[in-house]
């Protein structure tokens, strides 16, 4: 049986704290610049890929529960669109609607 690559992703922020991109970054590359959920690893990414303010995400993460049983992290994968709240260290989705409140 074969061992799948595991891969980390990280999300750019503009000047709002809007999600514009999300990478996917190899997980030794991380462990090698700070590791996970490190602000060293998040530096590592804004330094070889575009420059700017990059947050890692959990692809496993949704509505503050990790689907796999593990540990939940910044609420959500972040998507293009969507919010990081620096008080809740969280990503929040888009509004679908203008009046619908957080």
């Amino acid at each position: 049986m074969g061992v799948g690559i595991i891969m980390a992703h990280f999300a750019k922020l503009d000047e709002n704290n809007i999600v514009t991109n999300v990478l996917v970054i190899d997980d030794k590359d991380v462990a090698n610049n700070g590791g996970e959920r490190s602000t060293e690893a998040e530096q590592w990414v804004s330094d070889n890929f575009e420059g700017g303010v990059w947050k890692q995400t959990s692809y496993s993460t949704f509505g503050g529960v990790h689907k796999l049983g593990g540990t939940p992290f910044r609420k959500n994968f972040a998507g293009i669109g969507y919010t990081y709240d620096e008080d809740r260290d969280a990503f929040i989705p888009p509004k679908p609607y203008p009046s619908w409140i957080l």
